[in-house]
């Protein structure tokens, strides 16, 4: 999209940007990890986009200050691990929880309420411990850390991943604090390696610390402002190639010719004392370009540097551009960033408002709509308004309904009839409107019945009027959590309660004739999540149902990965019942079904399936003993399909 259908616009170069992470891998190594910061808006840039090209670029993961900031990367559609840097509050635990965000501890009764909801939750925290060396802000404080952390072990429901502290002067390498810091640091990684505790992740190196400190790599680097093409500190230029990612562009709205002796602007601040042409322009301390330019401000237009004259009021500042005579309404305006053979850089704006170049990035052209460049090319990427706050999840699930239904009122040309499709594929797919999709693919789905062996005592006799049943699953999903749950109900209202819970991997009804017992006719044989064997850690019966709870820090690494799961368990079926069906409660992208009979004393097997999609009858093979029914992978299979098996006793 071409910058000029907008009145102000940012470009953000991904080019850049890519080129300005190679040069930190460059500098840190191939060992080292990356934690790109992309906190308040990636700087200005954009934190969405920004983030899905660092990922592809190879970080292991995105920093931001506050659960909202990663709420809106997951709302985005970010998988990867997002790590709050700041201390969050109590109230903001139920998002860190939801979205699966990696907070950092400070304190210990913050650490007690995560160990607390996490718990109530049925999940595990990842948290980052900060530890305040001398930065005098976050952080628990150096001489209580050890303490803290080997309270967080004990925790069941925390898992200690990383270890930070933050420098206060990495800018200036020639300060003695830097190195105070760095060894109050190594004096606790120390302690914490002779007492044999093992935190796998300890970061210090901010963009700083990148350039002038190579021993504080340790085992990651959080670059912010250099990855966006501005230096910490001018001394530091010598030591990497980085190019400007953001430039901030406007449009001359109107051109006057002023005699001498006219007054420009709030105040009359700037007083022409020559024929002057002004040229207008739509930017103002509402878009970031602060008061403080007033008459002070430089930008450039046809190549040449204008003079900013009069007061910056909130839409709106004047130029001087008398020195430019083929100055047109219309002509592209930089404010910040390259035009022919000038520039003006973030420092270069900071030091006429005595502030810092982070500020002029965050704040510059918030107003205005962002246009990404990537491989020379504007249109890549779709231009995005830069967020001034996140909106509510509610809302934007409320904007997506409300053009589904708008979409399905033109295709049948009724409202009321697209209504009634909507609402239909609403509750077929979803159940509720507030469960959130999962697709799964390649499901296999095995199941054989088979006679109880004999018994010797009048207990085990109850068995001969049922089928000893080994259902085998198999399918592939994305992991959102490092635990789940197979859950087995008594009833069909404990089995509702299993739908809703987005940890139940896998749920079973119980066939409770005879008076028989979950923990007793429900044995898991295997779980397996990519051919690894994974723990069954705890078993509980619960008034909403017995539950096996699976998985632990192995599985960790694999959170937002597509993985293959297996589920084996034994189970039991009345004979008298007559039939086993084999409900489909996710969409699915191809599948097998195989129900295999041939050690059971039944007769006269068939087949009911039900399939909703494209395709409702299933490739069927029947054979001695067993019936098989089969989708292609390519096809997709919604809810609620499935098939019910009868037989003759």
């Amino acid at each position: 999209m071409e910058g000029s259908q907008y009145r102000s616009w940012v470009e953000v170069d991904l080019d850049n940007f890519t080129a300005n992470l190679k040069e930190v891998r460059r500098l840190v190594g191939p060992r080292v990890s990356i934690l790109q910061v992309v906190k308040a808006d990636a700087y200005g840039h954009g934190a969405i986009e920004i983030s899905q090209v660092a990922l592809h670029c190879g970080v292991s993961g995105l920093g931001v200050a506050n659960a909202d900031e990663g709420v809106q990367l997951r709302v985005g559609g970010i998988t990867a691990p997002i790590i709050i840097l700041s201390p969050s509050l109590i109230s903001e635990i139920p998002e860190i929880i939801k979205y699966d965000l990696f907070p950092s501890v400070s304190d210990l009764a913050f650490a007690r309420e995560l160990q607390d909801q996490y718990q109530k939750a049925g999940r595990r925290a990842r948290v980052h411990v900060e530890v305040d060396t001398g930065m005098g802000r976050g952080g628990t404080m150096n001489h209580g850390s050890l303490n803290l952390i080997k309270e967080i072990m004990g925790f069941a429901n925390v898992h200690i991943e990383g270890i930070f502290t933050h420098l206060a002067q990495s800018e200036i390498e020639t300060a003695a604090y830097n190195e105070h810091q760095w060894q109050q640091f190594q004096d606790l990684l120390h302690d914490l390696e002779t007492q044999n505790i093992n935190i796998p992740q300890r970061h210090m190196a901010n963009s700083g610390a990148v350039l002038n400190f190579p021993r504080f790599y340790l085992d990651l680097v959080r670059p912010g402002l250099m990855t966006y093409g501005v230096y910490p500190a001018a001394s530091t230029r010598a030591k990497a190639q980085l190019a400007p990612v953001m430039s901030f562009k406007t449009r001359v709205l109107l051109l006057k010719d002023f005699p001498s002796g006219c007054g420009i602007g709030y105040g009359g601040t700037f007083v022409t004392t020559r024929q002057t042409k002004i040229a207008t322009i739509p930017v103002g301390y509402g878009d970031g370009y602060g008061f403080l330019l007033s008459n002070e401000g430089e930008v450039l237009v046809k190549g040449k540097r204008a003079p900013v004259v009069g007061r910056i009021s909130m839409d709106m500042c004047t130029l001087d551009v008398t020195h430019i005579p083929d100055c047109a309404v219309g002509d592209e305006v930089v404010m910040l960033g390259h035009q022919g053979d000038e520039a003006i850089a973030a420092d270069d704006i900071a030091a006429k408002t005595k502030t810092i170049s982070y500020e002029i990035l965050c704040a510059l052209g918030k107003r205005a709509p962002r246009i990404f460049l990537l491989k020379g090319r504007r249109d890549a990427v779709e231009p995005r308004l830069r967020r001034i706050f996140i909106p509510d999840e509610e809302q934007s699930l409320a904007k997506l309904d409300n053009v589904i239904r708008r979409c399905l009122h033109t295709r049948v040309n009724d409202a009321e009839f697209g209504d009634a499709i909507y609402y239909t594929m609403l509750e077929a797919l979803f159940g509720k409107a507030d469960r959130q999709l999962e697709l799964r693919s390649r499901f296999k789905y095995d199941i054989q019945v088979a006679d109880f062996p004999p018994t010797e005592t009048a207990a085990d006799d109850l068995y001969r009027d049922f089928l000893q049943v080994t259902t085998r699953v198999e399918y592939q999903k994305v992991l959102k959590s490092e635990i789940f749950f197979i859950g087995c109900a008594a009833n069909s209202e404990q089995l509702a309660t299993f739908l809703d819970d987005p940890l139940c991997e896998y749920r079973w009804l119980l066939d409770s004739g005879g008076g028989l017992q979950a923990v007793r006719d429900f044995q898991i044989r295997s779980v397996r999540v990519d051919d690894a064997d994974v723990p069954v850690f705890k078993r509980e019966t619960t008034p909403r149902g017995y539950k096996a709870w699976c998985g632990g820090e192995m599985l960790a690494k694999k959170i937002g990965e597509e993985v293959k799961v297996e589920i084996e368990i034994v189970t039991k079926k009345s004979k008298k019942s007559r039939m086993f069906s084999v409900y489909l409660v996710y969409p699915i992208r191809g599948l097998d079904i195989t129900f295999k009979f041939g050690e059971a004393n039944i007769g006269n097997v068939s087949e009911m399936p039900f399939f909703a999609g494209k395709h409702p009858y299933p490739a069927l093979v029947r054979e001695k003993g067993k019936i098989q029914l089969h989708v292609d992978d390519d096809e997709w299979v919604f809810p609620t399909s499935g098939v019910t098996f009868v037989w003759d006793c």
